[in-house]
């Protein structure tokens, strides 16, 4: 672990130099943060990440690295255990575009403390309560310090290439995908967990995504096989409406998927246009993947930013109705889209101006608390609602504004790295196949894995027994 702040010395050290630090921060005054220039948005993204990271206390002793206070069944806090993983990531980003360091170690310890005896994300404090779409924002996290060249781990820690090979390789096993519904991951991972009858949006999406960004980081078709039968399997099943490009949240398999949940929520719209425009970008400009972009964006602000500005659409229009999950989506989607104006720059002059209004009304209204500069939830109202309303301000809120004023900067960041294009990130071709207990490799695996190579697994049914064959692929 990270020096600085593994021992509890260092974590007090820590946390008191950010206190000590915090009265040298600019507040935010009645008109809320200035983003006009990318010098006062790094000012306000400076001030608004300190103000989030005092909701984490990971790096506090006798507190658990990388998540978020939680998970409320044990009345520790709002936030379940993924919630962690998208902060890591929010963090990420917020290194990457605006060049501060100042937390890169707490994210990093934060991170490898959570990937579990099997480097998978599948750590044993979660797993009986573990969802695919869980597992899986961890694993977009790594996959995203891989194409940002976060520094990477110790060497003798997993790296991020290899920790989302690891989750993506769980997920393509035979044992998590059936003939129900004709394919589709299942929403939960144990049989006995309730939801693992159905069959979500949110999971397939995520899995979708990270097969995408990691054909096109490796070049290998094997990903780019799987995240488009993937993608197909969503749009055939009608969780995608064929007409309107709406993105539904699933079905059960006792229904065979028909009983379809038309509950929209921006993640899941906003995950499968990212997904997309990487798939864009790895077949270098498909008219189909293009098409794909274009629907999934246009529905996604058309319904989600009415006026420009981002809502979310199932339970803001009444106070309160939100749950600790949806009040940080905002951010989710701010930043993916953002990224799809790098990897299919046709759309920077749809999504830029969008992500603009939006990012300026979630700055504005960031005026309240004892500090003057808390961030609420309702941006398109334009004045901070009041925690005692509704009870909603905290990390989420906090994330979700942070990640919409970074996101301004990416213009002035480099994209989103490959083997190719100087990615540092070291993959293992063994990553994840060790985590469910399966026979060991029918062919093995030799060629010494460099920096952002590529060997990926090849996923057969014989006789309904999982029999996993290895093709080395190479660099």
């Amino acid at each position: 672990m990270m020096s600085t702040v593994s021992s509890p010395r260092g974590a007090r050290w820590l946390t008191a130099l950010l206190a000590a630090t915090g009265c040298l921060l600019p507040a935010a005054n009645a008109q809320g943060y200035a983003v006009d220039t990318p010098d006062n948005i790094r000012a306000s993204a400076k001030t608004l990440a300190y103000d989030m990271m005092l909701f984490y206390k990971g790096n506090q002793s006798g507190e658990i690295p990388g998540i978020l206070p939680g998970p409320p069944s044990d009345g520790k806090g709002d936030y379940y255990w993924w919630e962690g993983g998208a902060l890591m990531g929010t963090m990420i980003d917020y290194w990457h575009l605006t060049g501060d360091t100042t937390y890169n170690d707490v994210v990093t310890q934060g991170i490898l403390h959570q990937v579990g005896d099997r480097r998978d994300f599948q750590p044993l404090n979660y797993t009986a309560s573990l969802g695919n779409d869980d597992q899986g924002f961890w694993g977009m996290t790594a996959m995203l310090a891989a194409e940002n060249k976060f520094p990477n781990p110790p060497d003798d820690q997993p790296q991020w290439l290899a920790l989302a090979q690891a989750v993506w390789a769980t997920q393509a096993s035979p044992e998590r995908h059936d003939d129900t519904c004709n394919g589709g991951l299942r929403w939960q991972i144990p049989l006995a967990n309730n939801g693992y009858d159905y069959k979500n949006t949110i999971a397939n999406a995520i899995f979708f995504n990270i097969g995408a960004r990691l054909a096109r980081y490796t070049r290998n078709e094997t990903y780019a096989t799987w995240a488009t039968k993937q993608f197909e399997w969503i749009y055939n099943v009608n969780y995608i409406d064929h007409d309107s490009w709406k993105v539904y949240d699933g079905g059960h398999v006792g229904r065979n998927c028909t009983d379809i949940n038309k509950a929209q929520f921006s993640y899941n719209a906003a995950t499968l246009a990212q997904g997309a425009a990487f798939m864009y970008n790895y077949t270098d400009g498909s008219d189909v993947w293009k098409t794909r972009v274009e629907k999934l964006t246009e529905g996604l602000f058309r319904d989600f930013f009415p006026e420009n500005i981002a809502f979310e659409l199932p339970c803001e229009s009444r106070h309160g109705a939100c749950t600790p999950d949806m009040l940080s989506f905002k951010g989710y989607v701010h930043r993916w889209m953002a990224t799809i104006t790098q990897v299919a720059p046709f759309m920077k002059d749809t999504i830029l101006p969008v992500l603009k209004t939006s990012a300026e009304a979630a700055a504005k209204q960031c005026t309240g608390g004892t500090t003057g500069r808390v961030c609420g939830f309702y941006w398109s109202e334009g004045a901070f609602v009041d925690p005692a309303v509704d009870k909603t301000t905290g990390a989420g809120e906090a994330m979700a504004v942070l990640a919409a004023v970074s996101s301004l900067l990416i213009d002035e960041a480099d994209p989103p790295a490959t083997n190719q294009t100087g990615g540092i990130s070291k993959g293992d071709p063994n990553a994840g196949t060790g985590s469910r207990g399966s026979s060991d490799p029918a062919t093995p695996i030799t060629t010494a894995d460099k920096a952002g190579a590529a060997i990926c697994t090849i996923l057969l049914l014989a006789g309904g027994i999982a029999v996993w064959v290895f093709m080395n692929l190479g660099d």
